[in-house]
């Protein structure tokens, strides 16, 4: 018995350490130590309790604290990761988001169920609920003057390109209309305080300006997430006819490389540091009194290296504002010098880490463009 035991699990490290099963085989962390035992894939732990929050779908053990029998191991071999990965993410639009294990838990959950439950990548050309080109719906939004979440329909439209909101359900012009191509959308469910809070940017006259918005429903958000990709891709499709399937994906929504507080000063340097909140989507370092703020106080262009941009750790030695934070940095600009303090060094680390990803990168000419407008504004 124990000879058979030993076989088993000899087999099971066999099968485990085969390369297409050496990430999670939903959200691509390394290492996975769990593994379902009724589809045959590797997962991590933190994808596991999803899977088993479907149990008539998955059923998942551990690899290292389970027993696993002769006839389970035989499934896993047959299996595994790239098998099981060519049946039910066999036809994934090119604008379907795959979230990785940095994604927040209901893109990760409604992923899994999109994949094994729904079976929405199964067959080619199926209808899904965000790809033919409109959308209606309710999701609840947050007022910008009193902080209330109330229901508002929201509309978008491929053929119009554009997203709409109306304040009342029978109103004949929407309170907003945007234009397809200046939207962002990012999940914020600790920001907004909601698992399934939605983000959602876009520019008017060249100023950021948010929307912070959810559904009860796990799937609807995620699915008017992935709608507004879709439409946005179909979009930039026809404005950029020579560009490809993936540098079109990847002009598509995007997270913010990082977000949170800091102390800066005004542009003589004198002034008292005031601690706000800051977003730095790509090029753009926004700051805010409050992170829910629909309007940005300030922002400020980050521009490459070869144009004069650059972030040094630490303040420069003349600076006299008073500040209670002590780690410091500075983003040169070719105009000026922009000052800033974190409450710890691994703020300030992440931060200038952030912003020399930025920065080595070269600009677009959109981005000169936009660049341009920043320094006219100034």
């Amino acid at each position: 018995m124990a000879g058979g035991h030993e076989r088993s699990m000899k087999a099971l490290r066999e099968v485990w350490r085969r390369a297409e099963n050496s990430s999670c085989a939903d959200c691509g962390k390394p290492d996975p130590d769990w593994a379902s035992s009724t589809l045959g894939v590797f997962i991590c732990l933190s994808c596991s309790g999803i899977h088993r929050n479907i149990p008539s779908i998955s059923k998942v053990k551990s690899l290292k604290m389970d027993h696993w029998d002769d006839a389970q191991v035989q499934f896993l071999a047959k299996h595994g990761n790239a098998v099981t990965k060519a049946t039910y993410e066999a036809h994934i639009p090119i604008y379907y988001y795959q979230p990785t294990y940095n994604d927040c838990q209901v893109l990760r959950e409604q992923w899994i169920r999109a994949k094994y439950e729904r079976k929405e990548f199964t067959k080619p050309g199926k209808q899904l609920p965000y790809s033919d080109g409109v959308k209606e719906g309710i999701l609840w939004k947050r007022g910008r003057d009193n902080g209330q979440f109330l229901p508002r329909k929201f509309v978008l439209s491929e053929r119009e390109g554009c997203l709409k909101y109306f304040t009342k359900q029978d109103a004949k012009e929407p309170k907003l209309n945007v234009k397809i191509d200046v939207i962002n959308a990012t999940f914020q469910p600790v920001k907004i305080g909601n698992p399934n809070g939605l983000q959602i940017t876009y520019l008017k006259d060249n100023k950021t300006r948010n929307i912070f918005v959810y559904h009860e429903s796990g799937k609807e958000v995620v699915d008017w997430f992935n709608a507004i990709r879709s439409v946005q891709f179909h979009y930039l499709k026809v404005a950029f006819p020579i560009a490809s399937d993936n540098e079109i994906k990847n002009r598509l929504t995007r997270n913010f490389l990082k977000e949170g507080y800091m102390e800066k000063t005004g542009p003589k340097q004198r002034e008292a540091f005031k601690k706000r909140w800051f977003t730095l989507d790509h090029r753009r370092l926004m700051y805010f009194k409050d992170p829910l703020d629909a309007f940005a106080k300030g922002e400020v262009f980050v521009g490459s290296k070869e144009n004069g941009y650059s972030v040094q750790k630490g303040l420069p030695s003349g600076a006299q504002g008073n500040f209670s934070w002590h780690y410091g940095l500075t983003i040169v600009t070719p105009d000026r010098e922009y000052l800033f303090t974190c409450e710890t060094e691994t703020d300030q680390l992440d931060w200038i880490a952030a912003f020399t990803s930025v920065i080595n990168q070269a600009m677009t000419p959109q981005e000169y463009a936009i660049e341009a407008y920043f320094k006219f504004k100034s």
